[in-house]
């Protein structure tokens, strides 16, 4: 083992170690007071006298006695403490054979002291930015949505009357401490009949199409006689989640858009191909959110909004009157992660500024103190590319206030279309860490 890395600052061994080297001090020192009173009452050449001789030293030069006997205890105490370690921590340890216990230890400890973050959204880029967070802090809470309406996620939802559960499915994985192992397992779909396109769920009986993530959340939604968010909270604790993941309500949501023509398009599978959306609402738009989304915002010190979907995984969220009121109140930073490239049909054409106006549009004006925007444009662009970066356009119009604009390198380097998740990470923290102090002024001017 690592002994440097055992006394690290904070992990918390030495001050242990320290109090069972003085007890066995005192246990030493109280044996020895012992020994010498038994062997002063002894009469010249009785038994017990040899015995006292050789457990003494008394055979050893005077000067070797003290350093033979601390030797052989160090050793002693060394080789049992290990042992003892070893055993007891066994079960313990991560399922990386390789990765040393101490550092298994150092992990959580640090990871136990990270800023508790709240991260609202859904879809690929919530689950990226979980991926990167989980390594800085396992404090972290994922409000997660529950639009969706395609899919395994839509069959299982009109089949069984639960809350969709796609997105929740997939930052469950990303947070997992076995991931990717169990990536892979709660992603895996099972096979659907031929002609039919792998991941796409389909109607009638029968698994074909479906998530195991996604039946494994259903059964134990059963399991606790319906109740959807004590079913995600199961599984939390079974996966070994670093953090929480939540659903932002029980209540399935069904997304309207209204576009530029007039007409409204509805269910968020629709919506998602559908360019010019002026606005977007949902239904029913009196849901109860989730507890355990509450008070995390409330306690949270950092809040961020996305990345992800901006009309069909992020607004869906922050529509529910008591979570967009939770976040106004808060007083913790609020960053917004605008996506690094639009999406065709429900982005297509929009800018930073347009991103952002569109967030303060449907939810109150202040709501974010700061953007984080990726400024790298030379990233690889996939072959099915149909997409493009967001432009950075700055600030929004009609904005007295404009949030604190973060320029940063957080794009993919292998696809432009995506987040990198330990640049994104690291990005947000910083930006967060800088706008802290910004914050608790303001929310100090208004108490």
């Amino acid at each position: 083992m690592n002994l440097r890395r055992w006394l690290t600052p904070g992990i918390g061994v030495k001050r242990w170690l320290l109090v069972v080297f003085l007890g066995l001090l005192l246990l030493a020192l109280g044996f020895a007071h012992m020994l010498r009173q038994a062997a002063r009452d002894l009469q010249p050449g009785a038994p017990f006298e040899a015995i006292v001789s050789v457990i003494t030293l008394q055979f050893l030069p005077y000067e070797l006695r003290g350093l033979v006997v601390g030797i052989a205890g160090l050793a002693l105490v060394a080789f049992g403490a290990y042992r003892f370690v070893r055993v007891v921590t066994d079960t313990l340890r991560a399922p990386d054979a390789d990765q040393p216990l101490v550092e298994v230890i150092y992990q959580k400890r640090f990871l136990a002291r990270g800023p508790k973050i709240v991260a609202i959204g859904g879809g690929t880029g919530l689950s990226t930015l979980l991926r990167g967070l989980k390594e800085h802090t396992s404090n972290i809470t994922a409000v997660v949505t529950v639009a969706d309406d395609g899919g395994s996620s839509g069959v299982l939802r009109q089949e069984l009357g639960i809350a969709p559960m796609g997105d929740i499915r997939n930052c469950i994985a990303a947070l997992a401490d076995a991931e990717p192992l169990m990536s892979e397992l709660l992603q895996y779909r099972f096979p659907a009949q031929e002609g039919t396109p792998l991941g796409v769920a389909v109607e009638g009986p029968g698994l074909a199409g479906h998530a195991v993530g996604n039946l494994l959340l259903a059964a134990m939604t059963a399991i606790e006689g319906g109740d959807f968010e004590e079913g995600v909270r199961r599984i939390n604790r079974i996966l070994a989640v670093r953090g929480q993941v939540v659903p932002v309500t029980a209540t399935p949501l069904t997304l309207h858009a209204q576009i530029a023509d007039g007409s409204t398009v509805d269910g968020q599978s629709r919506i998602m191909r559908t360019a010019d959306i002026e606005r977007v609402w949902i239904t029913p738009d009196d849901v109860l959110a989730s507890d355990d989304a509450l008070t995390a915002i409330a306690d949270a010190d950092l809040i961020v909004l996305g990345p992800g979907s901006l009309y069909t995984s992020l607004l869906p969220s922050l529509l529910i009157p008591a979570i967009r009121d939770a976040v106004m109140a808060a007083t913790a930073p609020r960053l917004y992660v605008c996506n690094v490239a639009t999406q065709e049909g429900e982005t297509t054409g929009m800018d930073l500024a347009e991103h952002v106006a569109a967030v303060v549009e449907h939810t109150a004006p202040g709501i974010v103190d700061v953007v984080v925007a990726n400024n790298r444009f030379d990233a690889r662009i996939p072959t099915d590319w149909q997409a493009e970066a967001v432009r950075l356009h700055w600030p929004p119009a009609g904005l007295a206030d404009p949030p604190h604009l973060v320029l940063d390198d957080v794009v993919d380097p292998e696809n432009a279309h995506h987040h990198d998740a330990a640049r994104l990470a690291a990005a947000v923290l910083k930006a967060g860490e800088a706008e802290a102090p910004r914050r608790r002024r303001a929310a100090a001017r208004t108490a």
